[in-house]
């Protein structure tokens, strides 16, 4: 091999070793992720069927990285709300009073339906209570720390009674199992999932209860989101086309509901709840150490 081919190969091996050491000081920039948080019930799979259009189209829109995470029960909910992990959550409406209230997410849009969602509190049909003060001395349900109708409003409702024991249920379908079984004599849950999970329980249930209107629940951002982000992510589910806004459950053109009254709602019952996980603690008992209005 002649002097220049040598001292050509010689400079071709320079610039392939200059290229890999520019490569490896400077790596490709990786897509930024957005974290997008539901409440499952176990159904996982359902709801990422359920998401996956909304999630291709957001991002298409906003060239970022997305991933869902569902979350069990609303315990697990508030745990990745405070600590600010969901990037974007679609929040029930005790959720969405925890995030604004305790994590400072700001509401973008309302969730589709459940305009009229209530609170109910259930028995069997063949039960001998026939008001909220024939609970005394008996063990109740209530769902997850968390949701509105399932632990708030009941506890807020059932103030002055002595029941025996207050158990926490992890699901809706397993209130209305417990009160199937015989297990708990009474059990809270929103109407909504009632009328959801009551076909699959084979027993005759009967409405003890029912609570004045909830407001529904909304899809938050975190304020974790930088600004120019959060606005190209809300103008993106503004203009998503309606099958794609349909299909993840919020309504593009409604503002979120007022929460400040349920969150001055849940401050006042956290007294109660604190209690309730010392078991057994009559809610009267606890109630008298701050009077609810």
């Amino acid at each position: 091999m002649s002097i220049i081919s040598r001292r050509i190969l010689l400079a071709q091996i320079l610039l392939l070793l200059a290229s890999c050491t520019r490569s490896k000081s400077t790596p490709t920039k990786q897509l930024e992720k957005l974290v997008i948080g539901i409440v499952a019930y176990g159904e996982g799979v359902g709801s990422a069927q359920q998401f996956q259009s909304f999630i291709n189209y957001l991002q298409s829109q906003t060239k970022t990285l997305i991933e869902l995470e569902p979350a069990y029960n609303e315990v697990q909910a508030v745990r990745q709300i405070q600590r600010q992990a969901w990037s974007l959550v679609f929040a029930p409406p005790g959720l969405a009073a925890i995030a604004i209230s305790r994590a400072k997410y700001v509401p973008l849009f309302s969730l589709q339906g459940l305009s009229n969602r209530r609170s109910i509190i259930i028995v069997l049909k063949s039960s001998p209570v026939q008001a909220l003060n024939d609970l005394n001395g008996k063990v109740i349900a209530l769902g997850q720390p968390g949701s509105a109708t399932g632990y708030y409003v009941p506890l807020y409702s059932l103030y002055g009674t002595t029941p025996k024991q207050v158990r926490i249920s992890p699901t809706p379908q397993t209130t209305l199992e417990w009160v199937a079984k015989g297990e708990v004599a009474a059990g809270a849950l929103s109407r909504d999932e009632f009328d959801r999970y009551r076909p699959e329980i084979k027993a005759d249930f009967r409405v003890l209860f029912t609570s004045l209107r909830v407001p529904a629940g909304a899809v938050l951002i975190s304020p974790s989101v930088e600004s120019s982000r959060r606005n190209a992510i809300a103008q993106a589910m503004n203009e998503a086309l309606p099958d794609i806004a349909q299909a993840a459950g919020y309504l593009p053109s409604v503002k979120p509901p007022e929460y400040n009254t349920l969150i001055t709602f849940i401050e006042q019952v956290k007294p109660i709840e604190a209690r309730i996980q010392e078991q057994p603690a009559p809610l009267y008992q606890i109630a008298e150490e701050k009077k609810l209005p």
